[in-house]
């Protein structure tokens, strides 16, 4: 329940010395790439789910972008879980050397069935000097799947590193993109939308950044909608070690409560172990905003349509980072979560 079920790489990216399989093949045909990247970012003693993972782990895609190779279009690769009571343990592996670009798309996804289903993915990237890294998921699980994400980068001299990411649809969701930014003048930036839509369901979310090395920067933006008695949960880690001299961070964590019975909560931790460091945080909490949503009904915009529009332009910060098709179809799958507000759950 792990295999990629569709992927789509041009031939001329090929020619490039681009190299996109499962990450089942790669064993064989690359053993040495695998040996040296493989769960060294994320190793399975991290924690008990990166445990489970590095125990069960099948499937999943294996890129790597040869020196000076720019790719202009996203590469894709999808994930289903196709049946009730599974485990989906899949390991996304992606190596940018030095120079190069790509912007990597995941979708994940589940029809609803009758009982539960698990999914603990891991994803590991390397962006060399001067590389740069888009990574995004967009993840609408049915309402009963409980989901594990393990994301971590590696951010070399000069790299970029940039997580976009959309999590709907699960009973549980706990969502951390992480960079380790080890290289001089490396930078990240961590955009995150959840959305809760019923009582019993749980969204962790946040981002984590550590400051390695000096002039290294930082941006995140979490921004969290629930109604009909969700929770949203930010959690946060801002660390400047020591010898990130000169190093910034930037956190701005939102949430958007459409009812009375959601609750939302914010647990940011910044460590921070150099003077000269520049590190901002920011936190909101909004309820719906009635004189607004009053201004649209006024101009003939129904209720509906009205607190769609106030909710999208809440998350425009990150739907805007996102290719067209892609940010059409979570605008749909947004509107149909908000039909539920105030339905009972």
């Amino acid at each position: 329940e792990s295999e990629p079920i569709y992927s789509n790489v041009k031939v001329e990216l090929q020619k490039k010395g681009v190299i996109m399989l499962p990450i089942d093949e790669a064993v064989h045909k690359y053993p040495d790439m695998m040996k040296e990247y493989f769960m060294k970012i994320f190793p399975a003693s991290d924690h008990k789910f990166s445990a489970l993972h590095g125990a069960l782990w099948s499937g999943g895609v294996f890129v790597y972008v040869p020196k000076n190779v720019k790719i202009t279009t996203p590469v894709e690769g999808f994930f289903i879980i196709g049946s009730e009571l599974e485990g989906q343990f899949e390991h996304t592996l992606l190596i940018a050397d030095e120079n190069s670009y790509i912007h990597f798309i995941e979708g994940c996804t589940a029809p609803q069935f009758k009982k539960y289903s698990f999914h603990d993915g891991m994803v590991e990237l390397y962006a060399k000097k001067n590389a740069h890294i888009k990574f995004t998921t967009i993840q609408n699980w049915s309402k009963n799947v409980i989901n594990f994400n393990n994301k971590r980068a590696w951010a070399d001299e000069n790299s970029t590193v940039e997580w976009v990411e959309g999590s709907l649809g699960s009973k549980y969701s706990f969502v951390y993109p992480s960079t380790i930014l080890r290289g001089k003048n490396a930078s990240s930036t961590s955009l995150v939308v959840t959305m809760t839509s019923g009582e019993g369901e749980w969204k962790d979310s946040g981002s984590k950044m550590i400051h390695a090395a000096p002039y290294t920067k930082s941006k995140v933006v979490n921004k969290n909608i629930g109604f009909n008695g969700g929770v949203n949960v930010y959690r946060g880690l801002i660390r400047i070690s020591k010898g990130a001299i000169q190093s910034k961070a930037f956190v701005k964590c939102d949430s958007l409560m459409l009812d009375d019975k959601t609750k939302a909560y914010t647990y940011p931790h910044n460590q921070v172990l150099e003077e000269d460091a520049d590190v901002a945080h920011e936190a909101h909490t909004f309820r719906m905003n009635e004189d607004q949503l009053f201004y649209l009904m006024t101009r003939g915009v129904d209720e509906k349509e009205a607190t769609s529009m106030l909710v999208l332009g809440f998350i425009d910060e990150i739907m805007k980072e996102l290719p067209f098709e892609y940010a059409t179809m979570l605008n749909k799958v947004i509107k149909l979560e908000l039909d539920k507000l105030g339905a009972v759950a």
